[in-house]
């Protein structure tokens, strides 16, 4: 017998027949010889209703009574899960994220889970039941009601298989699993059989919308395999586990793109200590995340000091922008620049894999390839398995189609387990 964790999104449980097709599936799972626990989102549509209803009762909502009001999507689904498991003739319990024992930190909307207690949860099992949980919520220290973000279900699903020791993790959505780049944007975009912890944690923190990413952060720490399927359809999804000596055979194991970005740009900054982490410092005190950065250094010399100056680059969410532009030219006399730029015109473009680390060329090549099609780039980032370019947005599907041919990742067959 094997305890198995099911997690369901929102399109997959968008209404009664979809809730009873989920069930169905679960039950399936049981009458296998499995125990069961389902993690379920809320119904499609039925969170940005919520939010919506919020935003109109008041301008800037108090975010503890938001988490009072978006927390109740998901129990509605849970327990419209657990009633049509009833009407099957199958034994089920619902459980809101606190009932589950789950517990979070105080911080509304963007809860981090910092512990579970799933005695319930293993008592129910024990008694024979299917077992549905609210994802998305838990309960802080102070015993209100949390959630955890967009995504959040995620989490909750592979937090839940650490806590109980599971021995499959399965996600089930819309899609048929993990793709080397958008199908959307690229047609020859081909399906993996795998994928690495750090290539699925880097694709999502790049753009991908498959998995959230605190999810996959879980799963790499406690090395819990996930595997993500079509929760509506039969077959082999995209399992998501430690990386092998396959995987590395590969330089490039996938394409990612952003348009949620901003990029600002501090002209004839003063070139002394410490005016990087100042500048930074006024935006991450403001909540703001920072991702690429590139300073310059220019060959003039201030004649009044006696030292060069410096073009400070930075990007940031997109949503974040104005706010950050306006951080900046109120302190652009305090930092010593001459001049603040911005522009939300640009996307960033990515090449993910763990193969980086023992192939030589990749960037070079992915430099050429985008001077081929006469994309520009005006910032680059790299790490031990990610390389990312900033160009103009209006060259985004072309440089992610041109990407994704030059390393032949719609021929490259998956090795398979």
């Amino acid at each position: 017998m094997a305890l198995i964790i099911q997690k369901y999104g929102g399109s997959s449980v968008a209404s009664l027949e979809l809730i009873r097709q989920v069930a169905k599936r679960a039950i399936e799972t049981k009458n296998q010889g499995h125990q069961v626990v389902v993690v379920l989102s809320a119904m499609k549509g039925e969170t940005d209703r919520l939010l919506a209803m919020a935003a109109e009762m008041a301008a800037g909502p108090e975010a503890r009574e938001v988490d009072q009001l978006i927390a109740t999507g998901e129990q509605v689904a849970v327990a419209l899960f657990a009633l049509a498991c009833q009407a099957f003739g199958e034994k089920a319990k619902s459980f809101t994220g606190f009932q589950a024992g789950i517990q979070t930190d105080e911080t509304h909307q963007k809860a981090r889970i910092t512990a579970i207690e799933p005695g319930r949860i293993k008592t129910e099992l024990a008694k024979g039941r299917v077992v549905a949980v609210a994802g998305f919520q838990g309960l802080t220290p102070g015993r209100d009601i949390s959630t955890l973000g967009r995504g959040g279900s995620d989490t909750t699903a592979v937090a839940l298989a650490v806590a109980l020791g599971a021995d499959t993790c399965e996600i089930y959505t819309d899609v048929d699993g993990i793709y080397t780049t958008d199908p959307h944007i690229c047609e020859k975009a081909r399906k993996m059989d795998r994928i690495s912890f750090e290539e699925m944690l880097e694709l999502s923190s790049l753009g991908a919308k498959v998995m959230e990413i605190r999810s996959v952060e879980f799963a790499m720490n406690y090395n819990v395999n996930i595997h993500v399927r079509h929760a509506h359809q039969a077959g082999r999804g995209t399992l998501i586990c430690e990386e092998d000596i396959e995987m590395e055979k590969k330089p490039v194991t996938g394409v990612a793109c952003s348009k949620n970005e901003a990029r600002i740009t501090l002209l004839k900054v003063a070139d002394r200590p410490g005016m990087a982490a100042k500048i930074l410092g006024i935006v991450s005190a403001s909540g703001i995340v920072v991702d690429m950065i590139i300073q310059n250094q220019s060959a003039e010399v201030d004649p009044a000091s006696g030292r060069a100056h410096t073009d400070f680059s930075f990007t940031v969410p997109l949503s974040d922008y104005a706010k950050a532009m306006e951080l900046m030219e109120g302190t652009a006399g305090e930092i010593g620049a001459e001049r603040i730029i911005g522009t939300d015109n640009i996307a960033k473009i990515s090449l993910v894999g763990v193969g980086m680390r023992n192939h030589a060329g990749v960037a070079t090549q992915m430099f050429q390839t985008l001077a081929r099609e006469g994309i520009n780039i005006s910032l680059i980032s790299t790490s031990e398995i990610k390389i990312s370019c900033v160009i103009e947005k209006k060259y985004t599907e072309l440089a992610v189609r041109a990407l994704h041919e030059a390393f032949g990742l719609g021929d490259l067959p998956d090795t398979e387990e």
